[in-house]
């Protein structure tokens, strides 16, 4: 369904950030990205939705396809309207807009005549409490209000494909748990596929079917899921434990000790 197929992404002309990255999301599967902070992760998310050309950042070499069809060289408005929608890292509402507006505003790209009001109750009914708070401005939302207030904005897209980046950042434990049900029940029921950038490695592969781990612009590993979260060198550095399962203190993590295996 979705294709990146070799990328080099360079930003005003000199800075070389993604370094020949390709991967694969599949119809109806959720794909996660993990990876340390710089490790190229939201810039492959912006070289899909076209926003890299809003930050003077190109594609430079390879292309990203989208059911057969080279979207690289398109705006965002067109790859919006194809059916990928971004959820920006950071809870970007528009915070002088109550909550109802907000979700009407990820309808836009649709046009007229189509069926609002029954894709506002799909979305009330992941987003209970946005019922509840249709008529608050945004701004005052909490964290995790906002976080499901930009999620439900993009359901209104009726997307074939969601881009999700960090939506755990900065949220109480319990709401994370919250948000990737809601994560898992949307890519069930409406048959979304995800692509999730994500540091909350063990959230994250618990509900994806595929994982990609990138360091310093590239890929260094990936596999179905299962079998990252039971990899030595992925439990070490993000879940802090030892071959035999012990938590370790991170100040003994080094860096991937096995990275030039993984490149080889």
């Amino acid at each position: 369904m979705l294709k990146i197929n070799n990328i080099e992404v360079i930003y005003s002309q000199v800075i070389l950030v993604l370094k020949g990255v390709s991967l694969e999301v599949e119809k109806g599967k959720i794909v996660t990205l993990l990876g340390a902070n710089g490790a190229g992760k939201t810039t492959t998310l912006k070289a899909i939705s076209g926003l890299l050309k809003t930050e003077d950042g190109e594609v430079t070499d390879g292309n990203i396809e989208f059911n057969g069809v080279r979207i690289d060289r398109k705006n965002p408005e067109e790859i919006v309207k194809m059916g990928i929608v971004q959820i920006l890292e950071g809870r970007r509402v528009f915070e002088q807009l109550t909550v109802e507006e907000n979700l009407l505003c990820g309808a836009y790209a649709r046009g007229a005549g189509q069926d609002l009001k029954k894709d506002m109750d799909v979305v009330y009914s992941y987003f209970p409490k946005m019922k509840f708070l249709r008529h608050q401005k945004s701004g005052y939302l909490s964290g995790g209000e906002q976080q499901m207030l930009v999620m439900g904005r993009a359901l209104m897209g009726k997307p074939s494909v969601m881009l999700l980046d960090e939506p755990s950042l900065g949220l109480a434990p319990f709401l994370v748990q919250e948000i990737f049900n809601i994560v898992k029940r949307i890519n069930a029921e409406e048959k979304t596929s995800i692509l999730l950038v994500e540091q909350n490695a063990r959230a994250a592969l618990t509900i994806a079917d595929y994982g990609y781990v990138m360091e310093n612009g590239r890929v260094v590993l990936d596999g179905p899921a299962s079998k990252l979260a039971d990899n030595e060198d992925v439990r070490e550095f993000y879940f802090g434990l030892s071959g035999v399962g012990t938590r370790k203190s991170y100040r003994e993590i080094k860096h991937y000790k096995r990275r030039k295996r993984w490149l080889a």
